[in-house]
């Protein structure tokens, strides 16, 4: 592949992956504005206890420990992070409500797919006909039907979905940007 080519497709993923956080963003904006002011106030001391399906994929856990990450290890968690909402995105069309104006949640899952097939693309260039050494990428992720469960409080579940949506979205973000970042040897790669 080109180096022009390959430059190309990781600013490519990097304008995907915002473009999908600011989407993130704007849902759930748009989900705690239809709601009443006490169902705020409850769902706010609910998600810092919550927990998310990415948290049992293995990533940095802090900027310094991001920053120490090799470019390969960066897309292969932006992969598995990408991956694992490919199928709960097709939820998002019944947590959103009608009245909201978030697109079409199919295009959500089309785009999540697109991403995913060009990190994929970004991993085998920076292979370069090594053999992949770590088969986790095509592995299932546990919990797969995580956000498919329906509590007994669907305004709950609603707002997790959500909320893991936009944080997993930020941290693909911050991986392909520190990534694509460290493709350039005179850029400055801080977070």
């Amino acid at each position: 592949m080109l180096a022009s080519d390959n430059q190309r497709l990781f600013n490519n993923a990097v304008i995907r992956v915002q473009h999908l956080h600011q989407l993130a963003a704007k849902m759930i904006n748009d989900f705690e504005d239809s709601l009443l002011p006490e169902e705020r106030r409850q769902l706010s001391k609910i998600f810092p206890l919550s927990f998310c399906n990415s948290d049992y994929i293995e990533a940095p856990t802090g900027k310094d420990e991001t920053q120490k990450s090799s470019m390969l290890k960066l897309l292969r968690i932006s992969f598995r992070l990408i991956g694992s909402w490919e199928l709960p995105s097709q939820t998002l069309s019944g947590t959103v409500s009608n009245s909201l104006t978030v697109g079409n949640p199919n295009q959500i899952t089309e785009k999540l797919a697109d991403l995913k097939m060009g990190i994929s693309v970004l991993i085998k260039g920076c292979l370069d006909g090594q053999p992949n050494m770590d088969d986790n990428d095509s592995l299932p992720l546990p919990f797969e039907d995580f956000y498919l469960t329906k509590g007994e409080n669907n305004l709950r579940e609603s707002f997790r979905l959500l909320a893991c949506f936009k944080t997993d979205m930020h941290k693909a973000e911050t991986y392909l940007r520190v990534a694509n970042c460290r493709r350039s040897l005179d850029s400055n790669c801080t977070l």
